[in-house]
């Protein structure tokens, strides 16, 4: 997620080739209801103290923070950092979610098995969260049907690693894309227990909006019974202004993502709104 796909939507490629699928996982539509109004995720990607970003996630009604964790974590003195935002989370209900990824883990199935061994053996965390962006990687351009049939692999090899709920983020754009005859977004739900879109925009709904550019995984979502979150970026975006609520600040954020929560209450699917990151968010503007 700190390397961001802003682009607009892409071409449909067609790929030909048959990929071995996993049992379906999918449960349909059944039981899924939207998310309470104001739920909230974060992303955490910097070392801030524990006690400051349990206290700002409480203020701001998150009720999961995607930590980063890095592979040298038990190595590089981090560890005690992250028990004592376990501690302090618990008792608010605020659950943790490892964050980690890297476009290499694409390829380097082990590397990413290692870091998911890492972080569930630490047993202070409720659930995977992957940022392996393939379109970063090296193959997306000269290989693209071997780098995304690389990419659900690595899926099921998490998912299969771990009894944790496993979680990815994903751009907005994957259901234009074909993996044989099946298309990506759906093969990506049927691996991972729920997805968090980077729809970033600087409007809640309407066109061109957050929830205008997420319609298609909200789609996907309740036909496969997994749940969709969708991102709002606080960061600074120099290429693409309108992605952003950094320049709107604090207040225009909170204002259009009500309008999400108000817009969404029949959709099934969606699991609330992820602000990308604790870093940038805490600092806007008013």
């Amino acid at each position: 997620m700190r390397r961001r796909w802003q682009a607009g939507l892409v071409s449909v490629v067609l790929m030909t080739a048959a990929l071995a699928l996993p049992a379906a996982s999918s449960a349909g539509s059944a039981g899924l209801t939207a998310a309470p109004v104001g739920t909230r995720a974060m992303w955490l990607w910097g070392e801030d103290p524990a006690a400051e970003v349990v206290d700002w996630a409480y203020r701001k009604n998150v009720s999961e923070i995607f930590v980063y964790v890095s592979p040298s974590a038990l190595t590089n003195g981090d560890l005690a950092r992250l028990q004592e935002m376990a501690e302090l989370a618990a008792p608010l209900k605020i659950k943790l979610r490892a964050l980690g990824g890297d476009p290499a883990w694409v390829t380097d199935h082990a590397a990413a098995l290692a870091w998911q061994r890492t972080v569930v053996g630490t047993g202070l965390f409720s659930g995977i969260h992957v940022d392996v962006e393939p379109y970063l990687a090296a193959g997306w351009a000269s290989d693209l049907q071997g780098t995304q049939n690389a990419y659900l692999k690595l899926l099921d090899k998490m998912r299969l690693a771990s009894t944790l709920p496993l979680e990815a983020d994903v751009p907005f754009w994957f259901g234009e894309y074909k993996v044989g005859r099946k298309n990506l977004a759906d093969e990506v739900l049927r691996r991972v227990n729920a997805v968090t879109v980077m729809s970033y925009r600087d409007t809640g709904t309407g066109t061109n909006s957050m929830l205008a550019i997420s319609q298609d995984w909200l789609a996907r979502g309740k036909t496969a019974g997994k749940r969709v979150r969708l991102g709002a970026e606080t960061g600074p975006l120099a290429d693409c202004s309108y992605c952003t609520f950094a320049e709107e600040g604090a207040t225009r954020l909170q204002e259009e993502l009500a309008e999400v929560d108000a817009a969404t209450r029949t959709t099934a699917a969606f699991a609330g709104i992820a602000v990308h990151h604790y870093g940038s968010w805490r600092t806007l503007p008013a």
